[in-house]
């Protein structure tokens, strides 16, 4: 009996005890809150570069666009810029957005009347409508961590933005 009450006034091991239950916990809260920061900053990084574009986009002649059809003369530079921040740029925003092809750059045309200006202003020249540019981007995510083999599944950060355009 005296034994098991000497067995439990000892606490020379409680701390390491201590530590080795709070550990995973702790380790999981940092590193969890680390990828969580890096995702958002590839999200935002996704949503600016397609913002930048529809902006760009949305100053290029309107010759460039053709409401019949649906698209534009080159949609190169816009892609490029969404990707880099350059119309000729080449070093991209993100590691993973590695393509061009990864945005995509459409026009429609808005025909409705009951808006003021389609037929006022600098569109009443327009009998199609007037030309809206909207650039998606689906680019992939790469976790920080994956190299340490936790395996969850694959995500894509889209993004979409639409400008009307006004030409230069």
């Amino acid at each position: 009996m005296t034994r098991a009450r000497r067995l439990f006034r000892h606490e020379r091991g409680s701390a390491t005890v201590e530590m080795a239950l709070v550990l995973p916990m702790m380790l999981l809260l940092i590193f969890g809150s680390v990828e969580l920061g890096n995702y958002f900053l590839a999200e935002h990084v996704v949503d600016k570069g397609v913002r930048d574009a529809a902006r760009y986009a949305a100053r290029l002649p309107v010759t460039s666009f053709s409401c019949a059809t649906g698209t534009m003369t080159d949609p190169t530079p816009i892609q490029k810029l969404a990707r880099t921040g350059a119309p000729d740029g080449t070093v991209g925003r993100l590691r993973d957005w590695t393509s061009d092809g990864m945005t995509t750059v459409s026009v429609s045309c808005d025909t409705n009347t009951t808006h003021v200006y389609v037929n006022n202003g600098i569109y009443k020249d327009f009998p199609m409508g007037v030309p809206v540019v909207t650039v998606t981007a689906s680019v992939p995510y790469t976790k920080l961590f994956a190299t340490l083999g936790i395996r969850t599944a694959s995500i894509n950060l889209n993004a979409t933005q639409q400008a009307a355009v006004i030409g230069v």
